[in-house]
């Protein structure tokens, strides 16, 4: 039995990585806010034959990031992916204290907690997939507290990367490009929605590195559209 768990699983990207990894002899800690939309992925997946347990926690809180750990159960994981984000896009002089610290617990703190609590049930050959951007090494205007937050990320894994390598633990970096999401719909703007990257082509690509044996590591993935699309 192989055991992932994945943050924001209930749509977009970690909707699609949930859904390639499900299939027999699969168990899925699906991670998420919206009750009903996480059950519709955990469905999906059980129809796939997978067991699945649902988490409906919010990490931008202690408790939300205790959860996931707790429901676990101290079972040996496979792959821990840290998918969930938040994104505020805004001019930097009207981002607000409560956005930019909402953007830090959720994208930074709460993968930096779950690695660290979660790092005891990983053993050699299991792996800790971040899902990035492009602006974790790209700037755009508007886009400071994500930016930052996706830079803070990268950081925090390529460290974590070269103290867990002895360990033979791969830590697997993730580059999407702008990806066609409901994140879009809360960015002000007008965006071209249908040239984006369609979230399976990031999940094809966790679920390829994850597929890989364990002696190959695939370290960064940069995954964009052919459209011209960052």
């Amino acid at each position: 039995m192989q055991r992932y768990l994945i943050t924001g699983a209930s749509r977009g990207i970690g909707r699609a990585i949930a859904l390639h990894l499900a299939g027999p002899d699969r168990e899925l800690y699906l991670q998420g806010r919206d009750k009903d939309a996480l059950h519709d992925v955990a469905e999906t997946a059980r129809r796939r034959d997978a067991e699945v347990i649902e988490i409906i926690a919010d990490l931008a809180t202690p408790e939300g990031v205790t959860l996931p750990v707790e429901k676990t159960g101290g079972e040996k994981l496979d792959a821990l992916i840290n998918n969930a984000g938040v994104t505020y896009v805004a001019p930097f002089e009207e981002i607000t204290l409560d956005q930019w610290q909402q953007t830090l617990a959720i994208n930074v703190t709460a993968p930096f907690l779950l690695t660290q609590n979660l790092l005891p049930q990983l053993e050699k050959g299991s792996s800790i997939v971040n899902i990035l951007s492009v602006a974790a090494y790209t700037t755009f205007p508007h886009w400071s507290s994500y930016s930052m937050s996706k830079f803070a990320l990268d950081g925090m894994s390529r460290c974590l990367r070269e103290e867990l390598r002895p360990r033979g633990i791969r830590v697997i970096n993730i580059y999407p490009a702008a990806t066609n999401t409901d994140l879009w719909e809360n960015v002000p703007g007008d965006w071209a929605r249908e040239n984006m990257l369609d979230p399976d082509e990031v999940a094809r690509a966790a679920a390829y590195a994850l597929s890989r044996p364990p002696s190959v590591l695939v370290e960064d993935i940069k995954v964009g559209s052919n459209t011209g699309n960052q």
